[in-house]
C-alpha cells in the first residue's frame, strides 16, 4: 500500500528538490537523520503497513510524477495540543512514469499494482516532459 498527495505550491520535481534541500529541518522536529519530513494532519490507519515499505506518491499540476520512500511515521503534536503525523521519507526523489491524477484533499492510498513505474534511469533530458503529454493526452 503507498499514499498519493497533492504537492501544493510545487510545479515540478526540480522545485520539490530545492524545496526538501532548503527545508530539511523546517518543521519542528529533529529526526537526525538525512530525511524530508512531511507533515499532514492524519495519521494513517494502515500506517504498520506502509512504514519501511511504501513510498509517497506526488502530484504536480494533475499529474503523478515521482514518488519518495517511506521510512517510517511519527505522531506528533504541537504546542497547542493538535496532533500531526510526520511522514519521515527518505531524500531521494524518483521520478515516475507521469500519470494523470485529479485534484483531492489530504491524501489517499494507492494499491500497489495502481502505482505508475519508476522512469527509467537513463532516459535523455526531454523523457519527463514527453511522457507528462503523452499522459495529458490520454496515451499512456
Amino acid at each position: 500500500m503507498h499514499m498519493v498527495k497533492l504537492c501544493v505550491g510545487v510545479a515540478s520535481v526540480e522545485e520539490l528538490e530545492s524545496y526538501r534541500d532548503e527545508r530539511a529541518h523546517w518543521w519542528d522536529a529533529d529526526y537526525g537523520e538525512d530525511v524530508h519530513v512531511h507533515r499532514t494532519r492524519m495519521m494513517p490507519k494502515r500506517g504498520a503497513e506502509m512504514e519501511g515499505v511504501s513510498s509517497i506518491y506526488w502530484v504536480m499540476s494533475g499529474t503523478v510524477c515521482c514518488r519518495q520512500r517511506i521510512l517510517r511515521l511519527a505522531p506528533y503534536t504541537d504546542a497547542e495540543g493538535k496532533d500531526y503525523c510526520d511522514i519521515i521519507m527518505a531524500p531521494d526523489i524518483v521520478r515516475t512514469v507521469p500519470y494523470p491524477k485529479r485534484p483531492f484533499q489530504g491524501w489517499r492510498y494507492l494499491r500497489v499494482e495502481d502505482a505508475p513505474p519508476d522512469m527509467e534511469a537513463g532516459g535523455n533530458d526531454n523523457s519527463a516532459e514527453i511522457a507528462a503529454e503523452l499522459a495529458r493526452m490520454g496515451l499512456i
